[in-house]
């Protein structure tokens, strides 16, 4: 199984250009076996065939191994600590933000700050870029409609003002919408834009191996601005930030020097 699960890096590398060995391996075979068994396969062979031949288990793949899991204002007290730094810290000693949220999943996240920065600054433009490895997420964020479970978190207040609902979906403003800019981009492979006042990347390097963490630890250091932030997610804690030139500023946040 060993020798089939290289195998597969290779061909997953080759065929989507996502690298597989950056994830901790036995989460990655346990997260591959799960996929394989639900689907009815039970070699790798199999499965690398039934991917080549079916474009809705490859979508299905992608989404499994890419944990396109995400809401509005997810753990809200610690979103809520977020906007405290906004206001009384990055808004205060900037004019306007660049704000990266990297792996950003269906777009909830980046467009929480946009809510955010509409209600702190509504006359200010600010530039938020939301990146993601997967396309066809990239496409659902950009489309800004949502669950009723994806929008749980969201205040009473801002439901009203930026979102009209439509059957059972949620759809966001087009006055949040034109505030981020999609892309598409890899958190291992491609290089990283700079001089950023926020970074929000929660709940996904915990997946990858310690030398690609430490990589990308780095790589987010060099693209914040000094007094930058970075924003992690409720699991997560960067044990030796002081060797990326980080101080902590609250639980979940940590400060460039």
């Amino acid at each position: 199984m060993m020798m089939d699960m290289e195998y597969f890096k290779h061909w997953v590398l080759k065929e989507f250009n996502i690298d597989l060995s950056a994830y901790k391996p036995n989460q990655l075979h346990r997260r591959i076996n799960s996929l394989m068994s639900r689907v009815g396969v039970e070699s790798i062979e199999e499965y690398i065939s039934l991917l080549k031949a079916d474009r809705g288990q490859r979508q299905r793949f992608l989404d499994f191994i890419t944990i396109n899991v995400s809401e509005f204002f997810r753990n809200p007290e610690i979103f809520e600590e977020l906007k405290n730094k906004l206001q009384h810290e990055l808004l205060k000693n900037n004019g306007t933000l660049k704000i990266w949220s990297a792996a950003c999943s269906i777009g909830a996240e980046p467009y929480s700050v946009g809510i955010y920065l509409r209600e702190l600054t509504p006359y200010k433009r600010h530039t938020i870029i939301a990146t993601d490895l997967d396309n066809t997420i990239i496409a659902r964020a950009k489309q800004g409609e949502y669950s009723e479970q994806e929008i749980k978190n969201v205040k009473r207040q801002y439901l009203d003002k930026y979102f009209t609902k439509k059957d059972d979906k949620y759809i966001i403003s087009s006055k949040i919408k034109e505030l981020v800019t999609f892309k598409k981009h890899d958190l291992i492979l491609d290089r990283y834009d700079t001089n950023f006042d926020l970074i929000i990347c929660r709940n996904v390097v915990i997946y990858f191996n310690q030398d690609i963490k430490e990589k990308i630890y780095e790589k987010f250091s060099k693209s914040l601005k000094r007094g930058g932030l970075l924003f992690v997610g409720a699991t997560e804690s960067i044990y030796n930030y002081k060797n990326y030139g980080f101080e902590k500023a609250s639980t979940f946040m940590y400060r460039k020097l």
